[in-house]
């Protein structure tokens, strides 16, 4: 089960809130229609947008003068992220972001993100900051994903088992984006974790995507706190 699982329908519902292009770069930022309604939400997505749009014009400003001044083609910029639904339940509105960029090299990367806003605090919190440790949550998910990891990136490569002089070992958790996903919209039953280009196997393997349910050792790692908004599947 792959991210886009995870995410379901709801990625349908992305509407774009801000695009551009200029001689120097292209500039795309989208969310979704249920973070636009939740106005401190939204006015820290856009905060965001202008903050990644300020930092793109700057740096394709700075890479077209050095490349005028040392001979060498000038190559546009580029960056895209989009925020979409992965889960919203009475408690908590659960995000993915895919954030792609190209400064000029020889290609672009694509790197990934959650974010979960608490209706009841009315404030972000951190998808990993819901669990007791870092430690927990390794012990607790990274066992099962490691292991669809291994036969994924066998498939993926050819010939490849376990780890490989770079790449392939089993990654901390501080290093994997993890989401969490809901089947019926009421409770998180589900948690997804991605592992960036690199982060696992090379470029060209892409990103690796996982989606596995919430069991009771995940359920024993989520503080006290937030326990109420998990169900175990």
């Amino acid at each position: 089960m792959r991210a886009g699982w995870l995410i379901g329908t709801a990625m349908l519902s992305v509407v774009p809130t801000a695009s551009g292009q200029s001689a120097d770069y292209d500039f795309a930022y989208r969310y979704p229609p249920q973070a636009a309604r939740i106005a401190p939400l939204r006015a820290w997505l856009e905060a965001d947008k202008a903050k990644q749009r300020a930092a793109i014009a700057r740096d394709a400003a700075t890479f077209r003068r050095e490349a005028k001044r040392d001979g060498f083609p000038f190559r546009k910029y580029e960056a895209q992220k989009e925020w979409k639904v992965v889960a919203d339940t009475p408690r908590f509105l659960s995000l993915s972001v895919s954030d792609y960029s190209y400064s000029g090299g020889a290609h672009g990367g694509t790197a990934s993100g959650g974010l979960l806003w608490d209706k009841r605090a009315g404030r972000r919190v951190d998808p990993k900051a819901v669990f007791v440790s870092t430690a927990a949550l390794q012990a607790a998910v990274m066992p099962g994903w490691c292991r669809w990891m291994t036969a994924e990136r066998t498939r993926r490569v050819g010939g490849v088992e376990g780890t490989d002089a770079v790449f392939g070992k089993c990654p901390a958790i501080k290093d994997v984006t993890v989401l969490l996903g809901s089947s019926n919209g009421r409770a998180f039953d589900r948690i997804g974790v991605i592992a960036n280009q690199y982060v696992v196997g090379s470029y060209a393997e892409g990103q690796y995507e996982h989606t596995l349910p919430v069991t009771a050792a995940v359920l024993r790692a989520v503080k006290p706190e937030y326990r109420g908004a998990f169900a175990v599947r």
